[in-house]
């Protein structure tokens, strides 16, 4: 019995096979947690054992290198879900004498007939993030930067407050309705696409991401293809930069035309 199970280290094939693979086994582990972790052009590993700890995904100590900061602004507002929840009176009747200003672009009623979004039963906290972005610098706009340079943080959250007092647009039950796109409805969970309702209504509302119903195919194509090119850069972490980036343009329009033709024609007759 012994000898029967000896056998196999008198036999040589056996033994370089063992060898071959103890090689291999050696060099395929030097290439993944030391080689491949030192030629990544954006990480520095600080020696053998801190690239070692990077390829395994341990957490290493911090570094004296400084952080990469980015070649633009980015926006600072800190989004919770209680944000601008209890607007009072006084603030919505602040907001709306405020927002005389803002009807020529986006309508008296909040409603826009010049491809600018609607602001009618928008999200609060929404309007507000983008106007602090827009005096911040984080988002840029001929129109929308210098008025908002001239707000104080009062009248962002009146305005603010105000359209989203106002009621939505109401859904056409006269137009036949049109089925949402794949890319709308289950997203693609390949390219790592959720359903644009996870975030923007209809299946969960994410804070801080506008409702998107109704609003105009143009504005809508031409924010996902500024956040595609990142030309535009002020969606917290990321999110719609990342996504806009795996979007094809024919999914870009399909979601553009889907979410205008919702309330086109409330749009156009500006109830």
């Amino acid at each position: 019995m012994s000898v029967r199970g000896n056998s196999i280290f008198r036999d040589r094939w056996a033994i370089r096979c063992i060898a071959l693979t103890a090689v291999l086994f050696v060099a395929i582990a030097f290439i993944g947690l030391v080689l491949l972790p030192l030629l990544q052009p954006n990480v520095k590993a600080a020696g053998l054992w801190d690239a070692i700890c990077s390829a395994a995904g341990i957490a290493r100590k911090p570094t004296n290198t400084t952080p990469v900061a980015p070649d633009f602004k980015i926006s600072s507002v800190v989004v919770t879900p209680e944000m601008l929840d209890t607007a009072d009176a006084q603030s919505i009747g602040r907001g709306a004498t405020l927002a005389h200003q803002c009807a020529i672009c986006h309508g008296p009623a909040g409603f826009s007939r010049a491809d600018s979004p609607n602001l009618s039963g928008q999200y609060a906290s929404a309007i507000y993030k983008q106007l602090k972005d827009f005096q911040s610098g984080a988002r840029s706009n001929a129109i929308m930067t210098p008025f908002a340079a001239k707000l104080t943080d009062q009248d962002m959250i009146d305005v603010a407050s105000y359209y989203a007092y106002l009621p939505r647009l109401p859904e056409d039950r006269t137009r036949q309705v049109i089925v949402a796109p794949q890319i709308v409805s289950n997203g693609a969970p390949l390219r790592n696409i959720p359903p644009c309702g996870s975030c923007h209504g209809s299946i969960d509302h994410k804070v801080g991401s506008p409702w998107l119903q109704g609003q105009p195919a143009a504005y809508i194509k031409a924010q996902l293809q500024a956040f595609a090119r990142g030309q535009r850069n002020n969606d917290i972490s990321q999110q719609m930069r990342n996504i806009a980036r795996q979007m094809t343009p024919q999914e870009i329009d399909e979601a553009a035309r889907y979410y205008s033709s919702l309330s086109q024609s409330a749009q156009l007759t500006g109830r």
